[in-house]
């Protein structure tokens, strides 16, 4: 499924966050797919299961999963993902480097083109 950087400094439980992450927003995991279980994406990376447990927890209270018991985890379809308080991180996040690219003087023409152009990437591999 994927594989983890140990040189990397940011946390292992963190690392599998981005990456199923990455691979919900990519349309790689469809909604309602069931995601590996805890038992086995430990096995597959050869960590403790708590590590992936950790991660999982947080991919549910950002939106991204949700858990049925006895069944296991599944991507969340979109109209579920609706996390007003996730939107308001994320805007702040964008605040915040809008912020700092202006500071380094980057012209407001380029920064709008940028967000366009992402916004546009990330419709379409939504809509795949």
């Amino acid at each position: 499924m994927f594989q983890l950087d140990y040189m990397d400094h940011s946390p292992l439980y963190e690392q599998i966050k981005e990456k199923i992450k990455a691979l919900i927003i990519s349309g790689v995991l469809k909604p309602d797919e069931k995601v590996p279980s805890v038992r086995e994406l430990a096995q597959s990376l050869t960590i403790n299961p708590n590590t992936i447990h950790k991660a999982y927890k947080e991919l549910e209270l950002e939106g991204y999963i949700y858990s049925v018991r006895a069944k296991g985890s599944f991507v969340t379809p979109i109209y579920n993902k609706i996390n007003q308080a996730r939107k308001d991180n994320l805007l702040l996040e964008l605040e915040k480097l809008v912020s700092e690219l202006a500071y380094m003087n980057i012209p407001k023409e380029q920064l709008i083109s940028r967000i366009e152009e992402l916004y546009e990437r990330g419709r379409q591999k939504n809509n795949d």
